[in-house]
């Protein structure tokens, strides 16, 4: 429960679970260790329960693997659930496997992001796709948080069509509708002056996010419009490296690093932006897409995985090819040299994003899948 879309998605799921009248839940975590911050505190102060199994872990581990697997059929074998709902890669397939094994009526899945993808080894990827397949054997319904998602690993043989059901991922809406209010204490706070315009990213600095592109952009950008400033949004193990590249480009003092934010904050933090930019390589369709358009925030995507469903070039949004570092810079500058144009787009998107994201309507989607599938069972 680091602090992420996918962590996001299943505490909102909980908590709108455990308000409906007849469910009860258990959230199962692994620690929440590393740079990026933690959801575990707010999941408790909401009044979930949580159970910590300390083995289970982000980084492959045969031993510490094998044993959160016995710790977690452990839990299910004293809980008996109705149904198990597991997300992430390495928690979906031990997950799925223990409510396989102690004989649970109902296991889902959600997909956030495929543990497969074309940046990474042949084998590594051929191992992670067989995986995936002797999972989604485990699992009665597969939920992924955007149709592409879906695409992708049915084009892989993770599964048939049938089997996928794409529900988006909900956020609290109020949270970005009003992000703007803060707008000008958020940057005093930043030490950003009032009129530059201000152009965010909002990830962990880690791989694949393509901070690197952005940076490698920003001469470019800075060129026409010299008192921008670049808001980066969260932490990680890339911090320094992305550093001293702006150092090496003459762009670091341009740079606002704002670290770890509380995610009640992240909508404030946005809503000081006059631009967000999504440059990551993979995403299954990133939350902060919606997150900027729901705030009235024009964005500029990579066309990745879901991010089109969302970013429509032209109309709502800017897409472009992944990697592109002219084409980034290009859209970075026609988007602060016609505001009134940009902002146009923001409002379609706006108005899309408003009938996606709802959490309650995620919620009650998810319900609506589970019912279906106990009755079947």
């Amino acid at each position: 429960m680091i602090l992420g879309g996918a962590q996001e998605n299943t505490l909102y799921t909980v908590e709108g679970l455990d308000r409906r009248e007849g469910w009860e839940t258990l959230l199962v975590t692994g620690p929440a260790i590393g740079p990026e911050g933690e959801l575990i505190n707010r999941a408790a102060e909401s009044g979930v329960r949580i159970e910590i199994v300390d083995l289970l872990r982000r980084e492959i581990s045969p031993f510490k693997d094998a044993a959160a697997y016995y710790s977690l059929k452990r839990i299910i074998r004293r809980e008996k659930p109705e149904i198990v709902h597991t997300h992430s890669s390495k928690a979906g397939i031990l997950g799925r496997a223990a409510a396989t094994a102690c004989g649970v009526p109902v296991i889902v899945h959600t997909i956030h992001g495929l543990p497969f993808h074309p940046y990474q080894n042949r084998l590594v990827s051929a191992l992670y796709i067989s995986l995936e397949r002797w999972a989604a054997r485990r699992c009665d319904a597969i939920i992924t948080v955007c149709d592409a998602m879906a695409e992708k690993a049915v084009a892989a043989g993770v599964a048939s069509r049938e089997k996928f059901h794409t529900i988006y991922s909900g956020m609290e809406l109020e949270t970005f509708l009003d992000a703007g209010k803060e707008r000008a204490s958020v940057r005093r706070e930043l030490g950003i002056p009032g009129g530059v315009p201000v152009v965010g990213k909002v990830a962990r600095l880690f791989h694949l996010k393509g901070h690197k592109y952005l940076i490698e952009a920003m001469p470019r950008v800075l060129k026409q419009f010299p008192d921008t400033r670049f808001l980066f949004v969260g932490d990680g193990i890339l911090r320094e490296a992305l550093s001293d590249r702006a150092r090496e480009l003459g762009v670091f003092d341009s740079i606002v690093f704002a670290g770890l934010v509380d995610p009640s904050r992240v909508g404030a933090m946005i809503g000081a932006m006059d631009l967000l930019v999504h440059c990551s390589l993979r995403e299954g369709l990133a939350r902060v897409l919606p997150q900027a358009l729901l705030a009235g925030v024009p964005v500029i995507s990579y066309d990745i995985d879901g991010a089109r469903e969302v970013v429509q070039e032209g109309v709502t949004g800017r897409l472009l090819g992944p990697g592109a570092v002219d084409e980034l810079a290009q859209a970075i500058t026609w988007s602060l040299r016609a505001p009134e144009d940009a902002a146009a787009m923001a409002a379609r998107g706006k108005e899309l994003c408003v009938e996606m994201f709802g959490a309650d309507r995620m919620v009650e989607s998810i319900a609506s899948l589970y019912e279906k599938l106990l009755k079947a069972s």
